[in-house]
């Protein structure tokens, strides 16, 4: 599939955003607390993605309530990457299919820039939700899969309203586009720059500058050798805040039975 002049709407929503971002940032004076609130609203909704879109929804590597789901579906929809519904079904296909034809944000495949963002200009973006059927049955998905912008219009509403046009340029759509990017990286720079531990059959790599710019995601050769884990840093030295965070909210009782890589896999990972 390529790049078409003609977007799709979705596309030229995309490419809006980045214009209006670009503008405001140029218009908009940055104060410190606009900053400051792009900081924590980046790790808010990071989170939001690597524990909640990713580890939970997608690939299911621990347990938690119903209520929590639902504050997890709501953390990860922040970033406005389409819903938990969509982000889901994507990765799945993702790992089913890594790295061959099938696969619609491979850089082996169409290059660093499509596996990138590319792809969300096409017709590729829209998924086949066969494989997330598990999730079509959950009412509370379903609404945030019709009203994906919600969570995201609320956010940036509020930081207007709190921080001003400061707020709402400096820290909501600012913060918004750098997480946007930031899991992009895992799609295209994480199958290109890094080292492979595992073979693992595509070109995934572990990569620590991305690790902590996502959280943990950069342990991206780990996470394709046991996708179902809840941790992606498996050795000792490998940070991964997300996982971190996890372990903080398993003691506090609000999600259990995390999924560990099995012994021998850790045990490799140990050895380098």
């Amino acid at each position: 599939m390529t790049l078409r002049l003609g977007l799709p709407p979705r596309g030229r929503a995309f490419l809006f955003i980045h214009v209006v971002t670009a503008a405001g940032l140029l218009w908009a004076q940055p104060t410190l607390p606009a900053l400051a609130w792009a900081a924590v609203q980046y790790f808010v909704c990071m989170f939001g993605v690597t524990a909640g879109l990713h580890r939970y929804f997608a690939h299911r590597s621990f347990k938690t309530s119903r209520a929590f789901q639902l504050v997890l579906a709501i953390l990860g929809q922040l970033s406005a990457q389409r819903s938990v519904i969509w982000w889901a079904g994507h990765h799945r296909h993702h790992h089913r299919y890594s790295d061959r034809p099938e696969d619609v944000h491979s850089p082996i495949q169409r290059g660093i820039f499509y596996a990138h963002m590319g792809w969300l200009l096409t017709d590729a973006a829209e998924v086949d939700r066969h494989n997330v059927s598990d999730l079509e049955r959950i009412p509370e998905l379903r609404f945030l899969h019709r009203w994906r912008l919600l969570p995201a219009t609320i956010l940036g509403v509020t930081s207007w309203l709190l921080l001003d046009w400061s707020g709402l340029f400096w820290g909501f759509f600012l913060a918004l586009v750098a997480t946007w990017h930031a899991t992009f990286t895992i799609n295209s720079l994480a199958h290109v720059f890094g080292t492979q531990r595992f073979d693992t059959g595509d070109t995934s790599r572990n990569n620590l500058w991305l690790a902590l710019l996502t959280l943990g995601e950069g342990w991206h050769n780990n996470h394709h050798r046991y996708m179902r884990s809840v941790r992606q840093g498996f050795a000792p030295w490998e940070i991964d805040i997300s996982y971190g965070i996890l372990r903080v909210l398993a003691w506090l009782g609000l999600v259990w039975e995390l999924r560990e890589p099995p012994t021998e896999v850790m045990e490799l990972a140990r050895r380098g």
